[in-house]
């Protein structure tokens, strides 16, 4: 693995292998303080981002890496014009990796083609984010003890929902798992994921209605509607808040229900949740350091 563009190219031999490290990190995080001294991350982030950017941040500094870049487009010179595959040429002169977010679909994917350090895709546009579905398959690995037969709901903005498609295709790759799909018509996922399904044949519902079939589920994907996605704000704040999950909407849900959200949230889930065990969002996005300081490992083969 030269690089990490779609997590859907991982083996599922791949998958275990870095939850296994990932694993090893957590229990023992001394021995891997010192794996990336004198290597350098370079952190292109064209995009906002809190959780992926510090916690790629967070994984480099945990191994005793360092870490430079850039936190938006507009600090870089990508506000001068100067291209993708230009910067990764560059940057490549001064780290040994590179994590690239960009709002635009397939910028990873330019940025590695030119690149002769790894690249890490930390999402571009509504495409994918990988290291986010690392991070939600380590996560139900803990909670759930295994990543086969689920049945997993995915609610919310899934047109756009970059999370909800990079952890599909990888969550397809294990045995028995049934996905229930929950958005309003003008959000329901991409055509082209709905033929991978198909073409797979895996098991999947497409509903509007989330209380159908909140008893039957054992994971419960929460995402926001993205205004960042809208081209039309009235759009937008019609469908915001057609989802919005509280203590009564699962009151028949299953007790050992695991409630996961990439994060940020809006208002998708009333904060009354936060302290229901079903929650498990923040204890989701702890899991994000040591995912990504295992594929850094990984990677640069330490």
């Amino acid at each position: 693995m030269k690089h990490l563009i779609d997590s859907s190219e991982l083996s599922v031999a791949e998958i275990d292998e870095l939850n296994a490290l990932a694993k090893k990190i957590i229990g023992r995080r001394g021995d891997y303080s010192e794996k990336m001294k004198g290597r350098i991350m370079a952190a292109l982030f064209y995009e906002p981002s809190t959780r992926t950017r510090l916690s790629f941040e967070s994984a480099m500094h945990s191994l005793g890496g360092s870490v430079i870049g850039f936190s938006s487009a507009n600090a870089s010179s990508a506000q001068k014009g100067e291209s993708v595959a230009d910067t990764i040429r560059m940057v490549g002169a001064y780290a040994d990796i590179a994590v690239i977010r960009h709002p635009k679909e397939g910028a990873a994917l330019v940025a590695s083609r030119h690149s002769k350090i790894p690249v890490i895709n930390a999402g571009d546009g509504g495409h994918l984010h990988p290291t986010q579905t690392l991070t939600d398959l380590l996560t139900i690995q803990f909670i759930k003890k295994s990543l086969s037969n689920l049945v997993i709901g995915m609610c919310g903005d899934l047109m756009f929902g970059r999370t909800v498609h990079s952890l599909v295709k990888s969550l397809i790759k294990y045995p028995n798992n049934k996905f229930v799909l929950i958005s309003p018509e003008e959000l329901k996922i991409p055509s082209y994921l709905r033929d991978y399904l198909t073409k797979q044949n895996i098991e999947f519902t497409e509903t509007t209605s989330l209380s159908d079939y909140a008893a039957d589920l054992d994971i419960l994907y929460m995402t926001r509607v993205q205004r960042e996605r809208f081209f039309n704000e009235e759009e937008y704040v019609r469908l915001k808040d057609l989802y919005i999950i509280d203590k009564k909407k699962l009151a028949n849900s299953k007790p050992d229900l695991a409630i996961l959200h990439p994060l940020p949230r809006v208002n998708e889930i009333a904060t009354e949740l936060d302290a229901d065990p079903r929650a498990r969002y923040f204890e989701q996005a702890s899991y994000g350091r040591f995912i990504r300081m295992a594929l850094i490992l990984k990677l640069l083969e330490a």
